[in-house]
């Protein structure tokens, strides 16, 4: 995990035993540049501190997460957010990921891979805890797994083995694990994204993601 030391984190959660926990554990890892338990004042301390991750709590007084999501984009459009919830219920997760967060993860989250999900956000990637990502998918998918019929003109540019793609890497797969489950490359994955992006004129997986969520086919 050495490899993360760079990274700086700021918290937002209101219960303050729990953000010690997570400075305990995570601060041997990466660099937390600060905490708060006020949707106030992370607001401010985020604008102000930019820290490469704000990993922040859904349910507070005062708006949540959400708030601090929304507030912080209007003014720094590029910063990263990373939810921590003890909610697993789909419409928490496409509220924040439709606001701009990044990932979504419960609190039951071992250390390490919360350290991993730090991580992979700090590079680009979409990240969802496994049993969260199926429940979002069995929530929103249709009962074939396949993504429903549209009008959508942006959607349907893409081919049925892009949409597959696309979904997969929506809800926060690697590449290699999208080839593992769909049966194909890891360079063919990276050829289907690639013209994904093209169509829908997206520049990253964070954008592809927040694209998908807006749409409910994640």
């Amino acid at each position: 995990m050495s490899g993360t030391a760079h990274i700086t984190v700021y918290l937002v959660d209101d219960h303050r035993l729990f953000r010690a926990g997570v400075r305990a554990e995570l601060g041997q890892h990466v660099h937390i540049v600060g905490d708060a338990g006020d949707v106030d004042v992370a607001i401010g301390d985020v604008r102000r501190l930019k820290p490469d991750v704000v990993l922040l709590d859904v349910h507070m007084p005062g708006g949540g997460g959400l708030a601090v999501i929304e507030a912080v984009r209007q003014t720094h459009p590029d910063q990263v957010f990373l939810a921590l919830s003890v909610s697993d219920a789909a419409e928490d997760v496409i509220a924040v990921i439709r606001g701009g967060a990044r990932g979504y993860v419960t609190k039951t989250i071992a250390p390490a891979d919360l350290v991993d999900a730090v991580r992979r956000v700090h590079e680009g990637d979409a990240v969802f805890g496994p049993r969260l990502a199926g429940f979002v998918l069995d929530a929103f998918a249709s009962p074939a797994g396949e993504i429903a019929a549209s009008s959508d003109p942006e959607l349907d540019q893409l081919t049925s083995r892009e949409k597959e793609v696309m979904r997969h890497i929506a809800r926060g797969f690697t590449y290699r694990e999208t080839g593992q489950r769909l049966s194909i490359s890891v360079k063919t994955v990276e050829t289907h994204v690639s013209s994904v992006l093209r169509k829908l004129q997206l520049s990253n997986r964070h954008e592809l993601t927040a694209w998908a969520a807006t749409r409910r086919i994640i």
